[in-house]
């Protein structure tokens, strides 16, 4: 049986720093990886470019989580987005800020962070066990050991343990779960998971016919057929063989998934969200020769703009001096809300972050530490911790993991 300081299972992003920050301070570190390879998921997201934080403040990563923001003023106390940037910048990786506020590597390489998370491992003195998932997680009757762990391999003794195995989102990752059954059994109540930030389905066969269509700022509002909307987001959205996807799209799959019992989602689309109906129906009632794909053209793709022509039941050469009244309700109609049912997600199996997870209220967010059980800490993922697109989610599974590290 193997005997260590702390042990950290899961290494993702959350657990690599988790490790290394533990490390730093003089603990002899093992972490636990049933992957061949450490940052599975780093190396899938944004891309496979990796979109490691968001350009604002602590402040602004805190709101964006909305009422679980409150849990990461301690962690982002600890590590915030400026700190992450100047952490990577400072093991090799340089930063760049795109217009969304998005942080990628200059490279585009997700691959270089994975590598630096690596040697940040490396330059620590972490033990880094790869292809050895963990079976159990046990509290020891020994006061001075704290914890069992049996993985495929080994037995490991313990006086701290970090969980950061992650949720249930990309399960090809390795992300299956695991740490839900550990957490509860060890005293912790596991809010029901759902999956966040996923593609949502369409059976509309226009949406279908449009795929590959890119549009690069539409504004989507999502909800139950004839009611009020639940959400409304503005950003990229992307048309596919199978429903919409995208950053837009993505943002507002959690509310699909909160109520999965729902059925006759409908996502109401405003293709041209900087022009407000009144300069669009100047535009059209200006009279003269010039055709009312014209006008429709500037605003959306041509594939896009010529779907939405026959959905206003209006030939594209129409003049717009022939327009009448009713024509041009159902041209700006169906830019400014054009509507698509929506059937459902694609789930856990494309989702980037998973809703749901160790409830926040068992946790101490002011080091990570159980409140149930000493000795046992938790970050990433794993928690019931979900943010936007955008680079919110790495950074708090940074700001947790880092944090966890700093206190065990």
């Amino acid at each position: 049986m193997t005997r260590a300081d702390v042990i950290v299972v899961g290494a993702g992003a959350a657990g690599m720093l988790a490790a290394t920050r533990a490390a730093e301070r003089g603990k002899h570190v093992i972490l636990l990886e049933k992957n061949r390879k450490a940052g599975v998921k780093i190396l899938m997201s944004g891309g496979t470019r990796c979109n490691l934080t968001h350009a604002c403040d602590r402040r602004g990563i805190a709101d964006a989580f909305g009422k679980q923001g409150r849990f990461l003023h301690s962690p982002l106390a600890a590590m915030g987005p400026e700190q992450v940037v100047d952490l990577f910048n400072a093991n090799g990786v340089a930063t760049k800020v795109e217009a969304t506020g998005k942080v990628f590597p200059q490279s585009d390489r997700a691959i270089d962070v994975q590598r630096a998370m690596l040697r940040m491992l490396g330059a620590a003195g972490v033990d880094l066990h790869l292809a050895e998932p963990v079976e159990a997680i046990e509290r020891s009757d020994d006061a001075d050991v704290g914890f069992l762990i049996r993985t495929s391999r080994n037995a490991y003794r313990t006086s701290a343990v970090i969980i950061t195995s992650g949720g249930q989102s990309y399960p090809g990752c390795g992300t299956t779960g695991d740490g839900y059954a550990w957490a509860k059994g060890l005293g912790h109540r596991i809010v029901p998971t759902r999956p966040a930030l996923t593609p949502l389905l369409s059976d509309a066969a226009w949406v279908r016919e449009l795929q590959g269509v890119t549009l690069p700022d539409t504004q989507v509002a999502i909800g139950i057929a004839g009611a009020k909307p639940a959400s409304r987001q503005r950003g990229p959205l992307l048309l596919t063989h199978f429903g919409l996807s995208g950053p837009v799209a993505m943002d507002l799959s959690r509310i699909v998934t909160e109520r999965p019992d729902a059925d006759r989602w409908v996502a109401t689309c405003d293709f041209a969200p900087d022009r407000s109906e009144e300069s669009l129906q100047d535009e059209l009632a200006s009279g003269g020769s010039k055709q009312v794909a014209t006008i429709v053209n500037k605003l959306a793709p041509q594939r896009l703009a010529d779907a939405l022509l026959a959905a206003a039941r209006t030939p594209g050469d129409r003049r717009l001096a022939e327009l009448a009244k009713p024509e041009r309700r159902r041209v700006i109609d169906a830019l400014k809300r054009r509507q698509i049912p929506i059937t459902g997600t694609q789930g856990f199996k494309k989702a980037e972050v998973t809703a749901g997870g160790v409830d926040l209220r068992d946790v101490d967010s002011r080091t990570m530490q159980s409140r149930h059980t000493p000795g046992l800490y938790f970050a990433g993922e794993v928690l019931d911790l979900d943010g936007p697109i955008g680079g919110y989610n790495f950074q708090a599974a940074f700001s947790t993991g880092w944090l966890a590290g700093e206190s065990v």
